[in-house]
């Protein structure tokens, strides 16, 4: 008897394979929510937030600008047009906050992005304790603005103030005649400077050295064989490379600058009066704003004012930015 092994039989297989099952119904709801709709939801608290804390006061506000609203006389209360506006071309009170804000915008502005990228340039360079001193120049902006303002107040007072010291040790004032800072507009003007270009060079030169540390090393070498010595490397290479993030700072420094408030405010022996002095040596825009709206109880020449430094604010910051990015362009 013969042992032959036999084949197992071939089971035909299809040409094709199966198509997939289809999911149910409810899982190709979800997927499609998922994939669709779920980026929208998380997206939304932003939006929801920003059109009620953000949109409904800005709209709010421009219909409170084109009427007569008076919190003292509620009956005052009509359709104004563009009368507060029209106002605003004849105030004196308006012109003149206008021009201690540019005044104190200049003074601090200007010093605070230069002063910011030679700090910069400097941190980007070996250093010993190079942690350490991005700290130490980042403590100004995390101080309160309370509590660094009051400091200020007291550094710029007339009698016992270091201020004056600190000058008497050169000859430019006499201790027996100390300067008043705050009676004179270039003094105060100087000295809320002096408060602003404290707190923000450091944050605007943490900003400038993230941006040199993406320059490469090799731009510099070549440079330097070149001939090219640091401060022409800074100007012709750092400058140009970082040419965004100098607009941005640009901007924001413009934004900041014309809402000055809380300095001059806080520089003030009586900050509640929000005048800007005994004249009005230093009183800003944003608080010639608060005044009228909150201690004069006129909101709807305040909410034309605050319409006003909107534009003002535009513009300014359009221009600058346009001029930075002119000079940043033609120095490549």
């Amino acid at each position: 008897m013969s042992l032959t092994h036999k084949a197992p039989p071939v089971v035909p297989q299809d040409s094709e394979p199966h198509p997939p099952a289809t999911p149910p119904k409810h899982k190709l709801w979800f997927y499609r929510f998922d994939t669709k709709r779920t980026p929208y939801v998380f997206i939304s608290p932003f939006f929801i937030l920003f059109a009620i804390f953000g949109l409904f006061p800005i709209v709010f506000n421009g219909i409170v600008a084109l009427r007569t609203w008076r919190l003292d006389d509620p009956d005052r209360n009509g359709w104004a047009g563009f009368d507060n506006f029209e106002r605003l071309l004849h105030d004196e009170d308006f012109w003149n906050a206008l021009g201690n804000t540019f005044g104190i915008f200049i003074l601090s502005t200007v010093p605070q992005l230069l002063i910011a990228l030679m700090v910069a340039n400097l941190l980007n360079r070996k250093l010993r304790g190079t942690t350490w001193w991005r700290v130490g120049v980042l403590l100004p902006y995390v101080t309160p603005i309370a509590a660094s303002t009051l400091v200020f107040a007291v550094f710029f007072s007339r009698d016992n103030g270091m201020a004056n010291w600190l000058l008497s040790l050169v000859g430019f004032t006499d201790l027996g005649d100390p300067l008043d800072w705050r009676a004179y507009k270039w003094s105060s003007w100087i000295a809320i400077a002096t408060m602003v270009n404290w707190k923000w060079i450091g944050y605007n030169a943490l900003l400038y050295l993230s941006a040199m540390q993406a320059i490469p090393k090799d731009v510099y070498e070549a440079a330097a064989v070149d001939g090219a010595g640091p401060w022409r490397q800074l100007w012709r290479i750092t400058v140009p490379m970082i040419r965004p993030v100098v607009i941005f700072t640009v901007v924001l420094s413009t934004i900041g600058g014309l809402q000055l408030f809380n300095e001059p405010m806080l520089f003030e022996a009586n900050p509640a009066a929000a005048t800007g002095g005994s004249n009005g040596q230093w009183q800003t825009i944003a608080q010639l704003i608060y005044k009228v709206g909150w201690k004069d109880l006129n909101l709807g020449y305040a909410a034309a004012m605050s319409w006003a430094l909107f534009l003002i604010i535009l513009i300014v910051a359009a221009l600058n930015a346009f001029i930075t990015n002119r000079l940043g362009g033609g120095r490549r």
